[in-house]
C-alpha cells in the first residue's frame, strides 16, 4: 500500500475509534447497612473507579452531600425499582470515555477504615443515573476517649454511630437498647480489665467508670460496639497513661 493511502487508512481507522468513545456518566453511592447515605456529614467517602482488566484508573473523587431522605429510606415501605436519593443525597459523579463495555470496578473507602468494591459492566453511552451504582457498608462507627481523676479512676467515653453518622437513641430509629458497647483495658504484664458502657444520656454516646482505680502504666483502650439486630459493629483503640 502506497504511504498516502496507508495514512489515510490509518486516518480513517482513529476518527472510527474516536467517534466510538462516547461520555458515560456513572453514579455511586455508599450507604450504611440498615440506615442512610454516607456523605460530607461524616466526611465523605474516597471513590477509584478503575478498568478491572487493565487496573488502569479512569476516575477518582469523593462521595458528598446529604444522607437523603429519612422517612423514604426508614420508615415507608419501599417499592420496587422506586427512587431512594434524591438531588442533594450524597453522591460522585463520573464521566468516563469509553470505546467498549468495560468492567469497571469500583473501591470505595468510607470512615472507620471500612472499604467495599464491586465490579459492572458499564457500556459507552449508557449512563448509571438516579440512585446510580450504590455500595452497602455495614458496620459502626466508634469514637473513643477516655479521661482519668485523681483517683486514677478513668472515665471511658464512646461516641457510637452508624456508617452514615446515624445517632442512636433510646426508642430512636435507632434504638440504643439494641446495642451493647464495651470497653476493655490492657497492660503489659497484666489481666485486661473489661466493662460494659451505658448509654449516657446525649445520642451516639456511651459512658462507664472503671470498676477500680488503674495500676500507673501506659494502657490500650479498645472499645467493642455491636448491634442485636443486624451484622453492625464496630472497633476502635486508643492508648491511655495512668501516672
Amino acid at each position: 500500500m502506497r504511504p498516502a493511502l496507508l495514512a489515510l487508512s490509518l486516518a480513517a481507522t482513529l476518527a472510527a475509534t474516536a467517534a466510538q468513545a462516547q461520555p458515560t456518566t456513572v453514579v455511586v453511592r455508599a450507604r450504611a447497612l440498615d440506615a442512610k447515605f454516607i456523605g460530607t456529614h461524616v466526611g465523605g467517602a474516597q471513590v477509584t473507579l478503575t478498568d478491572a482488566r487493565t487496573g488502569k484508573t479512569l476516575a477518582s473523587g469523593r462521595i458528598e452531600g446529604a444522607t437523603g431522605d429519612t422517612p423514604k429510606l426508614m420508615v415507608q415501605p419501599a417499592a420496587r425499582n422506586a427512587p431512594l436519593a434524591d438531588a442533594d443525597t450524597a453522591r460522585f459523579t463520573a464521566q468516563l470515555d469509553i470505546t467498549e463495555p468495560t468492567p469497571v470496578r469500583a473501591v470505595v473507602r468510607a470512615p472507620a477504615g471500612m472499604e467495599a468494591s464491586s465490579t459492572l459492566w458499564v457500556l459507552p453511552g449508557r449512563n448509571i443515573e438516579g440512585d446510580g451504582w450504590v455500595l452497602s457498608f455495614p458496620g459502626l462507627i466508634v469514637e473513643p476517649s477516655a479521661v482519668v481523676g485523681a483517683d486514677r479512676k478513668a472515665m471511658v467515653h464512646a461516641k457510637v454511630a452508624l456508617m452514615c453518622g446515624c445517632p442512636i437513641e433510646p426508642k430512636g430509629l435507632w434504638d440504643a437498647a439494641n446495642y451493647t458497647v464495651s470497653a476493655e483495658l490492657t497492660r503489659k504484664g497484666a489481666e485486661p480489665v473489661r466493662f460494659p458502657l451505658a448509654y449516657a444520656g446525649t445520642k451516639s454516646e456511651f459512658a462507664a467508670p472503671t470498676p477500680t482505680p488503674l495500676a500507673p502504666g501506659a494502657y490500650r483502650l479498645r472499645i467493642i460496639a455491636t448491634d442485636a439486630t443486624t451484622p453492625n459493629a464496630g472497633v476502635a483503640d486508643t492508648d491511655l497513661v495512668v501516672k
